[in-house]
């Protein structure tokens, strides 16, 4: 089996700095499993990271489309695949570095995802009629053509509702049929990085004051000069939407920026739903306190003593 290492866990954790010592270490590159930092012109309210660290270690997948363009989860799938594939014949790790749970476990259990490009005419008549007729005239839709995907999708979660609907009258075929799973040809060692919650938070409001100190709305402010809408779902991203606002007069600066603190909590919190604390898959390192060499000397510990795959070990690191 071919070795990716995954590495995962809430926001501000310090996946980043980890992952740059596992890639000298490990002799690897990190390919980005953030559905953000695919963006342009999106550097510093992503975390991104910098160009000396992107010159230091190979990164793949940041900075793959404009603000204004569209980018899907099939698409991710495709191209990291085709990147690990190609990082691995050059006899190197690929190291999956990102807390979208979307983009690493459609990469990990090999989800089946339809090929179906948005069809913006599609969503809007959809969306009319969830302000119209409800959300529940939508979903009864979706149970009569796509039962199963009715049984897994929240009466009201319109998006996916929508999503699921759009997929079936433009392929003919149902959401559900693509969500099914087909065997990985990797052998992934999956690390996640955590925080006490308390100490997660404060990491996570220290990072946003820095963001503002580095020029985060110097960069809100470029990008809408450029055209880029804050209605774009890329510049729905924490940060950029609330900073957008300001500069529209819709709120204090201090208002924006708190909102920035609060809604990145809230981003930690849901992500820990998609990397679960218990799930066995997840190897956990509680980074409370530790600085990255000790965490990622604990990984290679990990590793290495395991066995879980034919990693090459870098002695002189």
């Amino acid at each position: 089996m071919k070795p990716v290492v995954i590495i995962v866990g809430p926001t501000a954790s310090g996946k980043s700095r980890v992952a740059m010592h596992l890639a000298q270490i490990l002799q690897g590159e990190i390919v980005n499993a953030d559905s953000r930092q695919v963006y342009r012109f999106m550097d510093i309210g992503t975390a991104k990271p910098s160009l000396q660290e992107r010159e230091e270690i190979p990164h793949h997948l940041f900075d793959m489309v404009n603000p204004d363009e569209n980018f899907s989860l099939a698409l991710y799938q495709e191209m990291v695949y085709r990147t690990i594939e190609r990082i691995l014949e050059c006899n190197r790790i690929p190291l999956l570095v990102g807390g979208s749970g979307q983009y690493v476990w459609s990469v990990v259990e090999g989800w089946k995802i339809p090929q179906v490009p948005p069809s913006p005419e599609f969503r809007d008549k959809l969306e009319r009629r969830a302000s119209e007729e409800g959300t529940a005239s939508l979903y009864q839709e979706l149970r009569e053509i796509d039962p199963v995907s009715a049984s897994r999708i929240h009466p009201h979660n319109v998006r996916r509702i929508i999503r699921a609907l759009e997929v079936y009258h433009l392929s003919g075929i149902p959401f559900s049929h693509y969500q099914q799973k087909e065997p990985s040809p990797y052998s992934y060692i999956i690390i996640g990085l955590t925080m006490e919650r308390g100490e997660l938070y404060r990491c996570i409001d220290e990072r946003v004051d820095r963001m503002m100190s580095e020029g985060l709305m110097e960069e809100v402010r470029e990008l809408l000069k450029r055209g880029y809408s804050i209605d774009l779902p890329s510049m729905s991203s924490v940060g950029y939407k609330q900073l957008g606002m300001y500069l529209q007069s819709k709120s204090s600066l201090a208002e924006a920026v708190q909102r920035i603190k609060f809604e990145t909590h809230h981003l930690a919190r849901r992500q820990y739903t998609w990397f679960r604390l218990s799930d066995k898959r997840i190897r956990w390192f509680d980074t409370t306190g530790t600085d990255v060499e000790r965490t990622a000397s604990a990984v290679i510990r990990h590793i290495t003593d395991t066995g879980s795959a034919p990693l090459v070990v870098d002695k002189t690191y």
